[in-house]
């Protein structure tokens, strides 16, 4: 849970008094009031000239009404616009301070959080049962400041350069011209997107619908850097294990839930809440030495892979609990903002390029749908003290005080490179250039979506899988992207490929 700073705290407190104080109604429940305080004649018949008269335009508090419910929604997520969240805590059971010296991962540790689950091509009223992956968004509210990761409930992405991010989403949406979603259009990217091979498998495969955030694992997905107390610097991938188990839905069970419970997700986990049956996930990481990924087999960094387990095992962190529920969705929740530039001392980035790319791109979207000082509201700010020289700007509600430039011999705030040195960082080298990965020697786009077939799924679910791509492929997509999506899924897996294209042939007749 987040908490707020001391001069918010002063502001609700204000705020409470005024409401609380003195003036009573006849029955003793607070009185309506303006949002300045005031109270108000009527909750129900505006100011006018007689009672069948027109109303006046000096009828103040009519006009807020109006006014503010003009303005009451904010722009949606693009994308994860449709999820829902809570509040909990993480506390480190074991201990891996020989990783890192980040204060949130040192044994014992207890730390609040936040948590968003969310589908990534709905719209805010989607159906919560799409075939889709889930985000799994976490904020820390550490001692050294927040720390944001923005995972999802798959290890794997669909794409590995943030130039086709975009394209990637726009794809998934709704057209230009008819303002619908095409499976051609998703298909048609896809094909033409051969790294996207293993997300597609996990999506059409048995995860591709939870049945409730709760029995769904949470992944990093992104290789992150580790830094200890001497320095040494180490590769993570983070894995939530879901205590609840896995559980999914088959897509007729999807669809039901989908015209008849839209919030199904939303639902399960406020009541599960409320209820006291409090979810919780085990924190797993994956570390790699930082030599060893120089000549890894794979590339470490690319999101469209997995790191074998049998190379990099699963070492346990902590326990992530779920216990409190928001009171106001749009405050707590739907001004949430997630971004993985808020990385604390003892973690850092990795060459990654879709993690590089989402540094820049998540803040500059909280920017622009939230104003540029999001992190003053309450949920977003930090328990740890600021000492910021941000200045001014819409919505500014913590006080600026002087000095407001750096450096000064002013009394203001100074970095401390000594105490917080940038060790979290790597070097490199070379030419620029626009070009992909470099291959490996186990580098390709098909091999892990097949491991994912033939080691990971049983029989039925490799039927399931057939099933959930020939209804997909069913739904609109032309004979170019047709073609071309057999020739995807034969380079997958050539058993797999050839029953999709003879159950698409036959349902087409």
């Amino acid at each position: 849970m987040s908490r707020p700073s001391r001069a918010e705290r002063g502001l609700e407190n204000r705020a409470h008094k005024a409401m609380e104080g003195n003036i009573v109604t006849s029955d003793n429940r607070k009185p309506t009031t303006t949002d300045a305080g005031i109270p108000v004649a009527s909750d129900e018949h505006s100011l006018s000239v007689g009672p069948d008269g027109p109303i006046v335009m000096h009828d103040h508090y009519l006009i807020e009404q109006m006014a503010n419910f003009n303005r009451e929604r904010i722009p949606e997520r693009q994308p994860h616009a449709k999820g829902s969240g809570a509040f909990g805590h993480f506390e480190v059971t074991e201990d891996v301070s020989r990783y890192t010296r980040a204060a949130v991962f040192q044994p014992g540790t207890r730390t609040e959080v936040a948590i968003r689950f969310s589908t990534v091509a709905g719209e805010r009223g989607s159906p919560d049962t799409w075939r889709d992956p889930r985000g799994f968004s976490l904020k820390f509210y550490t001692s050294e400041g927040n720390y944001d990761m923005v995972g999802n409930n798959t290890p794997v992405f669909f794409i590995r350069d943030p130039m086709k991010f975009q394209h990637f989403i726009r794809s998934q949406k709704r057209r230009a011209d008819n303002n619908l979603r095409d499976h051609d259009m998703q298909w048609d990217f896809w094909t033409l997107s051969p790294e996207s091979a293993h997300q597609v498998t996990w999506l059409m495969g048995d995860r591709g619908i939870p049945k409730t955030w709760r029995h769904m694992n949470g992944y990093s997905s992104h290789t992150y850097m580790w830094a200890n107390a001497q320095g040494e610097k180490f590769w993570v991938k983070y894995h939530f294990k879901t205590d609840q188990g896995i559980e999914c839905l088959t897509q007729e069970e999807g669809d039901r839930l989908s015209s008849g419970d839209g919030d199904y997700h939303t639902r399960d986990l406020f009541d599960a809440i409320q209820r006291g049956d409090y979810p919780s996930w085990t924190l797993y990481m994956q570390v790699m030495p930082f030599e060893e990924a120089e000549t890894y087999r794979i590339n470490p960094f690319d999101l469209t892979k997995v790191w074998p387990h049998e190379d990099y095992p699963l070492i346990k962190v902590g326990k992530l609990t779920l216990d409190r529920n928001p009171t106001d969705h749009h405050t707590e929740i739907e001004q949430l903002a997630f971004e993985p530039n808020n990385l604390v001392p003892g973690i850092g980035t990795s060459p990654d390029k879709m993690l590089i790319g989402r540094i820049f791109s998540y803040a500059d979207a909280h920017r622009a749908r939230l104003g540029v000082n999001y992190k003053q509201i309450p949920v977003n700010a930090p328990v740890a003290p600021v000492h910021s020289y941000s200045k001014d700007g819409a919505m500014r509600v913590q006080k600026v005080s002087d000095p407001v430039y750096a450096p000064n011999t002013k009394g203001g705030p100074s970095a401390d490179g000594e105490r917080y040195p940038t060790d979290s960082t790597w070097q490199t080298s070379g030419q620029m250039v626009r070009a992909p990965y470099t291959l490996r020697q186990d580098d390709d786009d098909f091999s892990q979506a097949n491991d994912l077939i033939n080691k990971i799924m049983d029989q039925p679910a490799r039927d399931r899988l057939v099933s959930n791509v020939v209804g997909h492929l069913c739904g609109g997509v032309s004979e170019p992207v047709l073609e071309r999506a057999f020739e995807y899924w034969r380079n997958i897996d050539a058993t797999i490929g050839q029953r999709i294209e003879e159950g698409v042939r036959a349902q087409k007749g």
